[in-house]
Order: C-alpha cells, then sequence, then structure tokens
C-alpha cells in the first residue's frame, strides 16, 4: 500500500489519514486496499480504468470506490469529472495506524480481525513490489541498478530501542522527501519498505 505507516509519527506537512477502528471497519477488504494504493500511486482514474489495472469488473470497483468516498479515503476530482465518467482521487498521501498494537488486542473481533487483514495485504502489497522490482530491473538504466538495495538485518534490542530504530529510519526518510522536484530528468518514485518485528530466541 502506497504509505502506510504503523506506529509512525506523521510527517509536518504530509496530508496521512489517521485510521481509527470505525474507518478501520471500511478498509478491511482486498479490493479496497487495492484501489486505494492505486489511487495513490497512479493518480486519479475511473472505476473502469481501475478495474483494467487490477483486473476487477467495473461494477466491483464503482461499488468500493463508493463506499471508500462515504469515509472519507476517496473523492471525485473535479478537474477530470466533467464528462459521463466519475474520476477518483485519493484524500491523503498515506495512512497511520498509530497504535496498531491496540487494534490487535480490541475486544471488538471485527476490530482484531480488520487491523489483521490490512497488516496482511500490505504485506502481500510489498512482497509484489519487490518481485515486481526483480522481474523488471533489467529495463532499467544501470545508475538504477547500482543505487537499488535489499538487506536484512538481525540485531538484539527491547522493546524500546525497536521502536527508536524504526522512528529514526522514518526521519531519514522523510529527511529526502521534497530534494528532487517533480519531472527531474532521471528521477523515479522509490518506493521504501521498512519491517521491524522480533524473532523467536530458538
Amino acid at each position: 500500500m502506497a504509505t502506510s505507516e504503523a506506529d509512525g509519527t506523521t510527517p509536518p506537512g504530509l496530508n496521512i489519514h489517521h485510521v481509527d477502528a470505525r474507518t478501520l471497519r471500511v478498509l478491511a477488504h482486498p479490493l479496497r486496499i487495492r484501489l486505494l494504493t492505486a489511487l495513490r500511486e497512479f493518480g486519479p482514474a475511473t472505476a473502469s480504468k481501475l478495474a483494467d489495472r487490477l483486473g476487477e469488473s467495473s461494477g466491483a470497483t464503482s461499488y468500493h470506490l463508493r463506499q471508500l468516498a462515504a469515509h472519507g479515503f476517496v473523492e471525485d476530482d473535479p478537474e477530470l469529472g466533467k464528462g459521463r465518467e466519475r474520476w477518483w482521487r485519493a484524500k491523503h498521501a498515506g495512512m497511520a495506524f498509530d497504535r496498531s498494537g491496540d487494534f490487535l488486542r480490541d475486544p471488538d473481533p471485527e476490530v482484531r480481525g480488520a487491523i489483521g487483514v490490512v497488516l496482511h495485504e500490505m504485506a502481500t502489497t510489498h512482497a509484489q513490489e519487490l518481485n515486481t522490482w526483480l522481474g523488471t530491473m533489467h529495463e532499467w538504466p544501470e545508475e538504477w541498478l547500482r543505487g537499488w538495495d535489499a538487506s536484512d538485518f538481525k540485531i538484539r534490542l527491547t522493546p524500546e530501542l525497536s521502536l527508536e530504530l524504526a522512528e529514526k529510519i522514518h526521519e531519514l526518510i522523510e529527511s529526502y522527501r521534497g530534494r528532487v522536484p517533480e519531472g527531474t530528468e532521471g528521477s523515479a518514485v522509490v518506493r521504501t519498505h521498512l519491517h521491524v518485528f522480533p524473532r523467536p530466541n530458538d
């Protein structure tokens, strides 16, 4: 999903939707997450165009877009929606789950199930994006073949230090936001996935 931030701080000036238990239930549908991701990643589109991109029926995309709109995730694009076709755009640059652990411990099983759907869909999207890059990287210029990275690390931390590590990585990434103007020759949108989680000792 094009930016979902669990337990992270919202960068100043960045339009982020803070998801609560009510809106989480609406979001917890794989197609709705994919629709929202596509609008954030590729810009405004009609239900038909999104159906073609995602391999779904236009009836399904239209229905789920209306549900997302009813709860403030997407909206009409007034600049494009002047004909018979209805154009949609994402209302926010990303989402934040400020207390995802609270959702997982919520007494309402629907809330626990909803956050599970969202987090697993996010993990699936990350894997798909990485696999797409690996399958198409030969099409990119040599400079990009030197400029990408896929790493994993194992370090022993306390929960407090794990949170500190995640927050510092967020701050580092945000320090690069806005440094390259839109349309700069040779530039591209770069996806960065961050996963920080504990593993068993044995």
